[in-house]
């Protein structure tokens, strides 16, 4: 290998996991693939059992990675990854119920979807967010007359039901996307309440995530960051106000500190690295933009453990520091959140790293 094409390798190493970890699903069609929701370090593939068995693979997951191959698409040009996307667009189509609402995990490779499970049931919930997310993205990205439908059914569903605010904000990522493709007229008045449902959920100058925490948890935390974009779009410099003293308030220290709680994920650091990059675009302060560097560090060994979570040689994002140990799994939200939080890095590289790996390798499964 060339020093050059060993550099691309070691750049862009995240999306060599997710290749790692992406199976075929023909019962959602027969281009249809999912991601294995964890790994072991050895790379064989985990169900999830945090809350008794769940699935293999999850909308979730997928969701968040079709954004993911959508905007290095956009980045890139490669082609390779429209085709990764829309494989996971199919499986997300297929875990779609008739009243527009998602359930979350599949059973098996078989394709047997867990209707009931507790992070699998159809409902308000972050999976039915993520969905609605990544049709909207689809939609304006790859103009697929399939999506249409179900993106109107879904977001007619979570705009007549109540949200908590986490997850309330992501479906005003995909409002957003919406917007900044023309269809304002349609969407404003619905984003600008759910702006302020946000902006209402806080205590003291906190943004919350829902009503009955004390200290928000960081994972999925990604409030101050949509209400930063919103307030361009609606010229509400109130709602950036509230997301700037949110900021202050619970993100910079944490970045400051070095994120020493306990447990710190990938899914929480990204979330950080989001809002301060929303931040910095939103007020073109630098402080922001020095203070998701800092943010992004933690992938590299600014954390507890002092070692990279980000490990560039063997190709994965590890799933967080526990009490100062990196764990040595390596799963699916992991990766996918870590390649969006580096994603200007990946970016520059995905294309030569595409083409020395295959996006739909198969992986034995065993049991967690």
């Amino acid at each position: 290998m060339s020093t050059r094409s060993s550099e691309a390798w070691r750049n862009t190493a995240t999306l060599r996991q997710l290749a790692r970890l992406t199976r075929p699903l023909p019962a959602a069609g027969p281009r249809a693939c999912a991601i294995s929701v964890y790994a072991d370090g050895d790379d064989l593939t985990l169900a999830a059992r945090d809350k008794g068995f769940e699935g293999v693979a999850c909308v979730d997951d997928a969701a968040r990675a079709v954004v993911l191959f959508l905007d290095l698409w956009r980045e890139t040009g490669d082609d390779r990854l429209r085709e990764w996307a829309t494989g996971l667009l199919d499986f997300v189509l297929f875990m779609q119920g008739r009243d527009g609402r998602f359930h979350n995990f599949v059973r098996s490779w078989d394709g047997t979807i867990n209707e009931d499970g507790p992070t699998s049931y159809a409902g308000s919930t972050f999976w039915q967010a993520r969905a609605i997310r990544a049709l909207a993205k689809a939609h304006l990205a790859l103009r697929d007359p399939r999506v249409a439908r179900p993106l109107a059914q879904g977001f007619a569903w979570v705009t007549d039901n109540p949200a908590p605010p986490d997850i309330r904000s992501i479906h005003v990522l995909a409002a957003l996307d919406l917007m900044y493709a023309g269809l304002t007229p349609v969407l404003r008045e619905t984003l600008e309440r759910w702006c302020d449902e946000i902006a209402e959920g806080r205590r003291g100058d906190v943004l919350l995530n829902n009503a009955d925490e004390q200290v928000p948890h960081l994972w999925g935390h990604i409030q101050e960051g949509v209400l930063a974009d919103a307030a361009i779009v609606l010229d509400r410099p109130d709602l950036l106000a509230i997301a700037r003293r949110s900021a202050r308030a619970l993100i910079v220290p944490e970045i400051e500190r070095g994120f020493r709680r306990p447990t710190v994920q990938p899914y929480s650091v990204a979330a950080i690295v989001y809002v301060t990059d929303r931040l910095h675009v939103a007020t073109n302060e630098s402080v922001y933009a020095t203070l998701r560097d800092h943010a992004r560090a933690w992938f590299d060994g600014r954390n507890t453990a002092g070692l990279p979570v980000y490990d560039r040689i063997a190709g994965r994002v590890h799933d967080g520091v526990d009490d100062g140990h990196v764990s040595e799994h390596s799963g699916a939200e992991s990766n996918i959140v870590g390649a969006q939080a580096l994603f200007p890095e990946v970016a520059r590289r995905a294309s030569e790293l595409l083409d020395e790996v295959s996006p739909l390798p198969e992986q034995p499964t065993v049991e967690a």
